[in-house]
């Protein structure tokens, strides 16, 4: 059974990733585990005692409320509980404390989680959202903040063919068990060879035996490259798209050069699926 990690801090805009979660789970055997990052402060007079009891009481608070908040979207979407448990993790940041409690848990398959109400936005690192894209070792599922839930019929994997074997793998398991066939993308260069759709379709099916179709697109100059794809999920109209990023980027890169993926996460309107790159 896949554990899906969905982080919420209560906003309205946070429902979106709540509810793919539970959707996703109502199709599939899936545990999810909501999440609450807080952040407590220590002041000055208190003692170490006092400042325990009151991190257990306010950890109480707060999981009460992520029950009541996480059973009001279940109640609001007719949707029967699946198999969840709520978890409150004290930290300084969303995203860092997301990523720290991944690490020590390494069941978590994916992050489910809204573009937008995961906690406030950090000016330098930009959102928890995107620093989980560029960050996590888990697979991050990120829904468009107005998205309203239906079923995955078609799924788009934006590729730059390369290591596509080890990657296609996990699209295929991914999108296997919704039974939606899998547009494969790829945006050619100038100097880039270009194979013949018909050979490479006929490889794909062989090898994979999945339902995969094959499309060369060219990278207009006109446009960059996240212009070029919203372009062709707007034709393609896919329930969902999966990309995946280079997390080994210099310091410097992170900070001023945000991967495809994490750009292309705010501007759209399906989920997109980023795993790390092999």
């Amino acid at each position: 059974m896949k554990r899906i990690l969905v982080p919420t801090d209560f906003s309205v805009k946070s429902k979106s990733g709540v509810r793919f979660a539970i959707h996703w789970a109502a199709q599939q055997k899936l545990e999810l585990i909501f999440v609450h990052v807080v952040h407590l402060w220590k002041r000055s007079q208190w003692t170490d005692s006092y400042f325990e009891k009151y991190v257990e009481e306010e950890e109480k608070n707060y999981r009460l409320k992520l029950e009541k908040f996480i059973t009001g979207i279940y109640k609001g979407m007719h949707a029967k509980k699946s198999k969840h448990s709520f978890v409150i993790i004290q930290g300084i940041g969303g995203s860092i404390s997301i990523l720290d409690y991944c690490q020590k848990d390494k069941n978590i398959d994916f992050i489910c989680i809204s573009t937008r109400g995961a906690g406030k936005a950090n000016r330098v690192l930009g959102t928890n959202t995107g620093n989980l894209i560029t960050h996590s070792e888990v697979p991050v599922l990120a829904v468009p903040e107005n998205y309203k839930v239906s079923n995955i019929r078609k799924v788009l994997y934006a590729t730059d063919l390369r290591n596509y074997s080890e990657e296609i793998k996990k699209v295929i398991a991914f999108a296997s068990p919704f039974k939606a066939p899998i547009d494969v993308l790829h945006f050619t260069w100038p100097d880039e060879t270009i194979f013949d759709k018909k050979i490479v379709d006929a490889v794909f099916k062989k090898q994979y035996k999945y339902t995969l179709n094959v499309t060369f697109e060219e990278n207009g100059v006109l446009y960059s490259l996240v212009e070029n794809l919203q372009n062709q999920i707007r034709l393609k109209k896919p329930s969902l798209v999966v990309m995946f990023t280079n997390q080994n980027r210099t310091f410097f890169q992170k900070i001023f050069l945000p991967s495809q993926a994490e750009k292309l996460s705010f501007q759209l309107k399906v989920p997109l699926l980023v795993f790390n790159k092999p």
